[in-house]
């Protein structure tokens, strides 16, 4: 997810269930404006909302815009870039092996399918 070197920046996340927006822009670094900018572009991050609208975040919630973060602000993606890439990513409980295995059974497929074409 993010490189020990990124944590190593930021607050420790404290162990509350729920956080406000200004507490989770306080964990990331980033403005409370652009959390909300960030939850219309990432279909990711949903925060649970309550009375008036209220954003209450979850530790899930703020891992997610601490990667948001290192792609956008340190490794230079575009905010569509990020949104591919967390998109196109496995998620964390998904076994790695088994999505290696389904690219190169579609790199096969598709080689087999260019040999075709070229014929």
């Amino acid at each position: 997810m993010l490189e020990p070197t990124n944590n190593d920046e930021l607050p420790e996340i404290p162990g509350k269930r729920y956080f406000t927006i200004g507490e989770v822009s306080e964990l990331c670094a980033v403005k409370p404006h652009v959390l909300r900018y960030w939850e219309q572009e990432f279909p990711q991050l949903k925060p649970v909302k309550r009375r008036g609208n209220r954003r209450y975040y979850q530790r899930q919630d703020v891992l997610t815009i601490r990667q948001i973060r290192a792609l956008l602000y340190e490794q230079g993606f575009t905010i569509g870039g990020a949104r591919l890439k967390m998109t196109n990513e496995p998620e964390e409980g998904e076994n790695k092996e088994d999505f290696k295995a389904l690219v190169r059974e579609m790199i096969s497929e598709l080689e087999e399918l260019l040999q075709t074409l070229k014929v």
